[in-house]
């Protein structure tokens, strides 16, 4: 294969695997079949154009019009012309799916279905990545710019992935583009032959493959190569940490930083809008949550997830606090006096495997947590958050929680909180229009205390004021999205419960605004289903005595708490047994649902439990144990990639070292002197090697002593390349051995061994019956210690785990192929002259 052939397979392998790092994105990996196929034909097409020879701008051009065919055929078959070739109709249709795969990117959660046009959006991107890698790596000879539309890639895939991309990609995609600087590497020193200083030599490669010059500085386009690839590599790191990650779910993917150790480390601000309005928005409703619980009555058993208290004027998010371990038991919720009736619960939860995100969904408020894993809590919002990339994926675990049931006179008879949460959970923004603090008065114009005015909101925004719900409006947060949302009258959760919350604090009561669930629905067997629609908003008022009390503002959503009503109606929950999976009690209750749901809700399903029954439930699987082997193989292999320098390396020099017997012919089995050694001069005589052979010491020929000395020689001036030293093919024995004792600083018993190995390398080479004494194998041992001795510690480890010796490796699987390829040229030809010549043959038969 020429250097060119090898560098499109190269460039058309790294584009496959930094394309990997888009696998997780979409649920089924087709697409990524359909995209290998389309690369490696649109590769094979710049092959043959440029054998032709093309133009290069002429060869690209051909390759992107056989993209665009190929797109065609595969996309817009049927508004083709002629099936094939791409018009105005499949134009159209081109535009028609990227129009629907942008939406479906923004409405899908992770991993996506692959949709058509999904799947036109990553096939036909990672052949323009594709097409852009060949043409700079392979048309235009310069592999190291090709890093750069990797480096697009891999970033965008990073970008989006939940938590950012996997390791195992990144050193897959770095991998592709380190194979493709070695090949173009490879291709060029091809061309160049080999570069010591002095004469070159025929027959090909650098000889220090360390790509060095005589004075032991890179050369000029390697060490581009080398500042490139190291730039690129670098940002492929830190450009997907920059990137917002698109969610596959509410809250999925946030980043929660714990800090190690017990009692320190904070949580960082989470904003989940764009999260929830994109769980509510799917067109599938796939369940995120399932538990069992022993209360009868579920309807105010939401999953909270975060709570949002900080209201800057641009959004609503969460504050950073201080996170400890997770007690044996929560201490009780702030503000909650004992004379509130309050009913302890249990409730055991499993989530689904692909939903994966840091914080853990929990009744409010919590009293004991039971979960395997690295969680941490945060007092102010009793939450849990995972610490050092633990997530909810998968996990089992248990909750005792409380049914908190304040009357209305308790609400109505409320205190004034304590000045600190007071100033903290009343402040608005300057931005805040007016419009919202006039609003709120006038509402609560009528009413005597804050329990009043919070029913009043809450009314006016759930029934009186006229709001229709609307999970299609645009979202936001902020002071803009809250003025507009008063105006239209049309909304969300989020606008529901972010615009009371603002209001409540106008009037001087502390409000924040919960995220995660309502109840979910009740299964056949027993269980609860929490699917990505039951996501949802609510704000959470506070009152002195009864602490942070949920109200549900959004109409056709949720239930309305029952203090909020004008009936209470009596305690439906059991008592404090502990939940177990295999109780057999139904829950009777779902969410409560008004009649006032419009038909566009009940036709997307967003009207309560009937819709959501076709979730499928959480599969548990336990231990993970194939992803487990499948990650350790992989690792072992990256290991074992990694470490095949330095086992070959180990490996030769064993052989050259230790004791190795005569071939069947008696003669060694290394090549000849000319090969072995570093001088070069002249060529070996049979003769003088053979020396009659004569049997020496230990049954050995003089020609298995030659050997073995020029095996030895080869093993010192390698370690002298490993260290940094390049062998100079160009001079003598005597004086490559001076130059390693100067440029590796020997002194002592290292430098008295090269010049010995040397002067026997010479007797090996030039003396007509040669004094060898036997192998090399102290003084190369004594030459790499002294070598070591010398060196930094960078120098040792990349001569231990890099050696530049290792590139005889490429060179020798190189010669083998031109050998192979030789003989078959000529097996051929001698096959054709065959043919020909019985083509020419007279025939004997007579007619």
């Amino acid at each position: 294969m020429s250097g060119r052939g090898r560098l499109a397979l190269c460039a058309t392998a790294a584009t496959l695997m930094a394309a990997g790092a888009l696998l997780p994105l979409v649920g089924t990996t087709s697409w990524f079949l359909t995209a290998a196929l389309l690369v490696v034909i649109q590769a094979g097409v710049g092959a043959l154009a440029r054998r032709v020879p093309l133009a290069r701008t002429l060869t690209v051009a051909v390759q992107a019009l056989v993209a665009l065919v190929m797109l065609t055929v595969v996309f817009a078959r049927e508004s083709a012309i002629g099936g094939v070739l791409p018009g105005p109709e499949a134009f159209q249709e081109f535009a028609r799916l990227l129009t629907t795969g942008a939406e479906e990117v923004g409405r899908y959660a992770i991993p996506a279905p692959a949709t058509e046009g999904i799947r036109l959006m990553l096939v036909g991107g990672v052949l323009l990545i594709g097409l852009a890698v060949d043409a700079i790596a392979v048309t235009f000879r310069s592999a190291a710019p090709a890093g750069l539309p990797l480096l697009a890639l891999y970033s965008v895939a990073a970008g989006l992935s939940p938590g950012g991309a996997s390791w195992l990609w990144f050193l897959l995609a770095a991998s592709g583009y380190l194979l493709l600087l070695l090949a173009e590497g490879q291709d060029r020193l091809s061309q160049w032959g080999r570069v010591f200083g002095g004469a070159p030599r025929a027959g090909g490669r650098t000889a220090a493959a360390g790509f060095k010059t005589a004075g032991g500085s890179a050369l000029a386009p390697v060490r581009t190569g080398r500042r490139i690839g190291v730039l690129a590599l670098g940002i492929a790191l830190v450009v997907p940490a920059s990137l917002p990650a698109l969610d596959g779910g509410l809250l999925s993917g946030t980043r929660a930083g714990g800090g190690g150790g017990s009692g320190g480390g904070t949580i960082s601000a989470v904003n989940p809008l764009v999260s929830l309005q994109n769980s509510l928005n799917q067109p599938e409703d796939r369940e995120v949550l399932r538990y069992r619980t022993n209360t009868d009555s579920t309807e105010d058993l939401y999953l909270r997830i975060v709570a949002l208290d900080q209201f800057d004027g641009a959004a609503w998010k969460s504050s950073e606090r201080r996170i400890e371990d997770v007690p044996d038991r929560l201490p009780r919720p702030q503000g909650l006096g004992p004379g509130v009736r309050t009913t302890e619960i249990n409730s055991s939860v499993s989530a689904a495997g692909w939903y994966a995100q840091s914080y853990l969904p929990l009744p409010y408020p919590a009293t004991q947590v039971d979960i395997g894993g690295r969680w941490r809590y945060e007092p102010a919002g009793r939450t849990l958050v995972g610490d050092r990339g633990q997530t909810t994926q998968g996990v089992r675990y248990t909750a005792g929680s409380l049914i908190v049931q304040p009357s209305a006179e308790q609400l109505a008879a409320a205190t004034t909180p304590p000045a600190r949460l007071l100033r903290e959970y009343t402040k608005v923004p300057g931005s805040l229009p007016e419009v919202v603090g006039s609003t709120a008065r006038r509402i609560t114009e009528d009413a005597s205390n804050d329990y009043e005015r919070a029913v009043a909101l809450q009314d006016w925004f759930a029934s009186d004021g006229g709001f229709t719900y609307d999970t299609q409006v645009r979202s936001g947060s902020g002071t803009a999205a809250i003025t507009r949302f008063l105006r239209d009258k049309e909304g969300f959760c989020v606008h529901f419960s972010f615009s009371m919350a603002a209001m409540a604090r106008t009037l001087g009561i502390p409000a924040r605004v919960a995220v995660g669930f309502t109840p979910g629905a009740a299964q056949p067997d027993g269980t609860m289903s929490v699917g990505l629609r039951d996501a949802h908003a609510w704000p959470e008022l506070y009152f002195e005595g009864v602490g942070w009390t949920r109200f549900e503002p959004t109409p056709t959503r949720g239930s309305v708490p029952d203090y909020t009503r004008d009936e209470t109606p009596s305690d439906s929950a059991s008592g404090p047994a502990q939940a177990q999976p295999s109780t057999s009690d139904a829950p009777s209750a779902a969410p409560s649902v008004t009649d006032s749901c419009p038909p566009q809700m009940r036709r997307q399903g967003e009207c309560g439990a009937a819709a959501q029954q076709g979730g499928a439930g959480p599969t548990d699987t336990g231990f993970p144990l194939g992803t487990v082997l499948w990650v350790t193989l992989g690792v072992m292999l990256v290991v074992l990639l990694l470490l095949l320098p330095l086992l070959w390396r180990i490996r030769v020099r064993a052989r050259r070292l230790g004791s190795r017997g005569p071939g069947p012919t008696g003669q060694a089995a290394l090549p000849l002197a000319v090969e072995e050694g570093s001088g070069g001069r002249a060529p070996v005589d049979g003769a003088a090697l053979t020396l009659a052979g004569r049997p020496e010491s230990g049954g050995r020929t003089p020609a298995d002593l030659a050997a073995r000395t020029l095996a030895g020689w080869r093993e010192i001036t390698d370690s002298a390349w490993d260290y940094g030293i390049a062998p100079d093919e160009s001079q003598t024995p005597r004086k490559a051995a001076a130059r390693v004792v100067r440029l590796g600083r020997l002194e002592g018993a290292p430098a008295k061994a090269v010049h010995r190995a040397a002067g026997a390398v010479e007797q090996v080479l030039y003396a007509p019956r040669p004094a060898v004494s036997g192998s090399l194998a102290d003084e190369a041992q004594l030459v790499r210690a002294g070598l070591r001795a010398a060196a930094g510690r960078g120098a040792r480890l990349r001569a231990v785990l890099a050696p530049r010796s290792a590139v005889r490796v490429v060179w020798a699987v190189s010669a083998r192929w031109a050998a192979v390829t030789n003989r078959w040229g000529a097996s051929r030809w001698d096959v054709e002259r065959w043919a020909g010549s019985l083509r020419r043959r007279p025939s004997r038969q007579r007619g």
